[in-house]
């Protein structure tokens, strides 16, 4: 039977913890146990994405005045950053992880290529993709869904800092929000519920790519999207 492939997306932000340093290698640690933990159910095949908000911010570029072409690449270095951060964490478990980077920095990581990428989740290896898709305008979340398109994975895991699901409005300042347990791909371009951008969105209702949106902080949490349980809110 052919292993389920799968991509974890995660937010940089989520790796500076508490902390007012820019990446908590505790939290790191804390993140590549939680990854081990899916890992270890077997009959996986995982690919990674992970974002660089906790190092640069394009809010920060405009507040500069800076073009945005620029900005944007600082942001894609920035998220080679944090994908060599968690890919040290990783192997410090034991996981045979490989990052593999849009950008050409052949010094620490190698190019993407998909047939590599491929081939390396063939052989039970973790595999980090950094520097979003390579080109300015593109968010990290338009990465995963591209990746996940090119690598044929089933679904993308979103891992999201401190949110539990998708809701019909901010429920860190609405008490009356109400959480979706699923939705379809339209209802979220429809309804503009900003899971993801409309690119990344539509690139997933396009390809069939499932979507779990959950909150990363709770325990056990991925292990238990990768498994397919009943958690945060499910887009088909």
């Amino acid at each position: 039977m052919a292993a389920k492939r799968i991509i974890i997306k995660l937010s940089g932000e989520a790796m500076s913890g508490d902390k007012s340093q820019a990446i908590d290698h505790e939290k790191v640690r804390d993140i590549a146990k939680e990854i081990k933990k899916a890992y270890d159910l077997g009959g996986l095949e995982i690919g990674i994405i992970v974002g660089g908000g906790n190092i640069w911010r394009g809010k920060t570029a405009q507040e500069m005045g800076m073009e945005r072409s620029s900005a944007d690449y600082m942001g894609m270095i920035a998220t080679i950053i944090n994908a060599l951060a968690l890919q040290s964490a990783l192997e410090e478990l034991g996981l045979e992880t490989r990052t593999m980077t849009s950008l050409n920095i052949p010094q620490v990581a190698e190019p993407y290529i998909r047939r590599k990428a491929i081939s390396n989740l063939e052989k039970g290896r973790i595999v980090i993709f950094g520097g979003g898709t390579g080109n300015p305008y593109f968010s990290t979340d338009t990465t995963s869904a591209l990746r996940a398109a090119e690598i044929g994975a089933e679904i993308i895991l979103m891992a999201k800092n401190g949110t539990d699901g998708v809701y019909n409005k901010d429920p860190r300042t609405n008490k009356d929000a109400v959480k979706y347990e699923t939705l379809t791909h339209h209802q979220v371009l429809d309804q503009n519920l900003q899971v993801m951008d409309s690119t990344a969105a539509a690139l997933c209702k396009d390809n069939n790519i499932k979507i779990v949106v959950f909150d990363m902080n709770v325990n056990g949490n991925i292990k238990r999207a990768a498994a397919s349980e009943k958690i945060g809110t499910v887009i088909y």
